[in-house]
């Protein structure tokens, strides 16, 4: 019986992407990510989907108020081949809103992903990405479970702490532990 045989991938970096779009092989309205060095095109997004990301921005920003940026499906620069586009990320607070260069791991406190059709990415290829690179919190709403899965203390390995919280259960933002949301308002 043959084997099967895997021809070698060409990862790009986080420049060749960009580079990629200057020269309009990407273009503006193309819908991906760079995720471990491959452009990923990113599923569309649903009226549930999008629901809870535009009410996860306002319970943030309203609780959160100046103490960090609320950024809306916004890169993330995790690394040289690594530059997904979260549905949330809760950065530390800069003056210049980070003007000069999209923000990198040591600046997010907690990334959301809102999970409808993409759950499977999410959890398998996003979620161990933000943990090698060390984002500190990630949570992957899931729309269809109604539930939130919290992932805690990055490691190269992925996340040490793992927990599923229901509709009865309420998230701490371990970094700001002022933000406290209910996941019920989340997955409503």
């Amino acid at each position: 019986m043959a084997m099967p045989v895997q021809a070698p991938k060409r990862l790009f970096t986080v420049d060749e992407f960009y580079q990629m779009a200057e020269a309009g092989i990407l273009r503006e309205d193309d819908h991906v990510e760079l995720l471990a060095g491959e452009v990923v095109e990113m599923t569309p997004i649903g009226s549930r989907h999008a629901a809870c990301v535009s009410r996860l921005n306002r319970l943030l920003n309203q609780r959160l108020g100046e103490e960090s940026i609320v950024r809306v499906q916004d890169p993330v620069r995790l690394d040289e081949h690594s530059e997904p586009q979260p549905d949330v990320a809760v950065l530390r607070f800069r003056q210049d809103f980070y003007r000069e260069a999209h923000p990198g791991p040591a600046d997010v406190l907690l990334v959301v992903e809102v999970a409808d059709s993409s759950a499977d990415l999410d959890r398998e290829v996003k979620v161990p990405l933000y943990a090698r690179a060390g984002v500190p919190e990630v949570w992957v709403v899931d729309l269809a479970a109604r539930a939130v899965d919290l992932y805690r203390d990055a490691s190269p390995e992925g996340y040490r702490h793992h927990r599923r919280m229901g509709p009865a259960d309420r998230l701490i933002l371990d970094r700001l532990p002022s933000l406290e949301v209910a996941v019920s308002e989340v997955v409503s």
